[in-house]
């Protein structure tokens, strides 16, 4: 991965700061833990929640990736099902989202934290626990 790209930090789930610290403690498949952040970068030791109740806003990200959902369920299901029954769709939409909610969830909190939590990328950032500093 390249480590300026933004866009492949924020798919592979990483700090927004230095590109290499995980967001979330566990695997998205442990469904017990899905939900558990870091408090801060294990790399870097950027804070991941800029101010108290900053991820509310993630709900209004995870609405927006449903709302894609249910778009591109209805028209798959319109045109390659050939416009099945009301209840087919309304089916097939609640087990995608549920299927999908531990990565709708970890995705918006990430969108959020790029996008409004006011962290740039700082390519010479080093770990917080090495000593190295470029001047």
């Amino acid at each position: 991965m390249a480590e300026s790209s933004a866009g492949l930090a924020l798919l592979a789930l990483k700090c927004p700061r230095c590109h290499r610290g995980p967001l979330f403690r566990h695997s998205a498949l442990n469904l017990a833990k899905f939900d558990e952040m870091y408090e801060a970068c294990p790399d870097c030791g950027q804070h991941y929640e800029p101010e108290i109740g900053f991820y509310w806003g993630a709900m209004y990200v995870s609405y927006g990736f449903s709302v894609s959902i249910v778009v591109i369920v209805g028209f798959v299901l319109y045109y390659l099902a050939h416009d099945p029954p009301v209840w087919v769709y309304v089916a097939t939409v609640a087990i995608t989202v549920l299927l999908l909610t531990p990565l709708l969830f970890r995705y918006a909190r990430a969108v959020m934290l790029y996008f409004f939590g006011g962290v740039r990328y700082e390519p010479r950032t080093y770990g917080r626990y090495s000593q190295r500093r470029e001047e």
